[in-house]
């Protein structure tokens, strides 16, 4: 007899997002795995962070529906998705810039994780060892007590990942979160979700920077025109025909399949 299938994290069933006479998202249709992490390339303008935005709740679809864990979501808001284990990190860098690193994470793992109609007048110790933690996993510590207006580029985004991983997600949203930095911050944001998606949070990421999205991807997709162009490993790429012409290039394309070719003998070496 055959095992029943196991539901996937994260379901996307014929979603499809217009404005007007422009459909930006259409008819598309994955599915994630608990502790998968999914690369999502393409052009300007292909849909990847309108599918962010229907993913997360800030805009709703025009047709289609999304699951959590098997749980319909498409019509629930952005923080009834927050508390039932997604979170966001979005690609212009925000925060409270008159509270300290610290008080950046404090509030997103007090009012990420639970309803909290009547706040309290104390944070309960659990939240103040979710706040540490999230720092410690993003190498943070050390500037914990810095005002968030005078952190770089690079400690703004590992910021934002903190306060996403101090809602204890199940589910992590990353839009493009190497855009502007250097190869050394690159391959410091990259061992940083690395880690993450180790620990066991399933990841999914949108990014320009292909040896990042190569990196560490279990599963690319890349949309063109709001469709899918290509869903399959990374090795794959260079072959497609469509993803060569479309995005990549024949320099970029073999550059691709190289770092590919690294990424699967780095892990069948491990």
């Amino acid at each position: 007899m055959a095992q029943a299938r196991e539901t996937p994290l994260l379901s996307c069933r014929n979603v499809t997002k217009t404005f007007g006479s422009l459909t930006a998202v259409s008819d598309l249709s994955f599915e994630l795995a608990a502790g998968e992490v999914l690369g999502i390339g393409g052009p300007n303008g292909a849909g990847k962070t309108t599918l962010f935005e229907m993913i997360s709740g800030q805009t709703g679809v025009t047709s289609g529906t999304i699951t959590l864990e098997g749980r319909d979501i498409t019509t629930l808001s952005p923080v009834g998705r927050c508390h039932a284990g997604l979170a966001r990190v979005f690609q212009l860098n925000t925060g409270f810039d008159s509270l300290t690193v610290r008080e950046n994470v404090l509030v997103a793992a007090y009012y990420g994780r639970a309803p909290r109609r009547m706040p309290g007048l104390r944070v309960p110790s659990g939240v103040d060892d979710q706040v540490q933690d999230a720092l410690r996993r993003v190498g943070l510590e050390a500037r914990a007590e810095r005002p968030a207006a005078t952190l770089p580029v690079i400690d703004r985004k590992l910021l934002m990942i903190a306060g996403a991983l101090a809602m204890s997600p199940k589910l992590l949203l990353l839009d493009e979160p190497v855009g502007g930095l250097t190869q050394r911050e690159i391959d410091q944001v990259a061992e940083v979700v690395g880690q993450v998606a180790a620990d066991g949070v399933t990841v999914v990421l949108i990014e320009h920077v292909m040896r990042f999205l190569v990196q560490l991807s279990n599963r690319v997709m890349i949309l063109h025109h709001g469709k899918k162009l290509y869903e399959g490993d990374a090795t794959g790429l260079s072959r497609d025909r469509d993803v060569v012409e479309v995005y990549l290039g024949h320099g970029a394309g073999k550059e691709v399949a190289r770092m590919a070719a690294d990424r699967a003998e780095v892990r069948h070496v491990g």
